[in-house]
């Protein structure tokens, strides 16, 4: 299964590297793109939790990793609820249709 990590900045400047076991993070955000800080959380949710499912249809469990990516993420959000946390890369990057 192709792993994905991808680099966010959020309002603070604070960057955060966030690990994915899938590549379907690419369906949910933008490199370059900023999102509201509840909008960026709700499409990191969707991402993780899709990804983690994955892990759980081939493996037989969901992938621990992604759920610490995402409390992670909920950590850094309360404490800042707004403000744009904006997608600088995605590592593979997408490929082009």
């Amino acid at each position: 299964m192709p792993e994905l990590t991808f680099t966010t900045v959020w309002p603070d400047g604070r960057r955060l590297q966030t690990y994915s076991p899938s590549l379907v993070v690419h369906d949910h955000l933008e490199v370059g793109r900023s999102y509201g800080v509840d909008d960026f959380v709700g499409r990191a949710e969707a991402a993780l939790t899709e990804a983690s499912e994955r892990v759980r249809a081939r493996w037989g469990r969901p992938c621990t990793a992604a759920r610490a990516s995402l409390a992670t993420i909920h950590v850094v959000a309360e404490e800042q609820p707004d403000g744009l946390v904006t997608v600088e890369s995605m590592d593979p990057p997408a490929v082009a249709p």
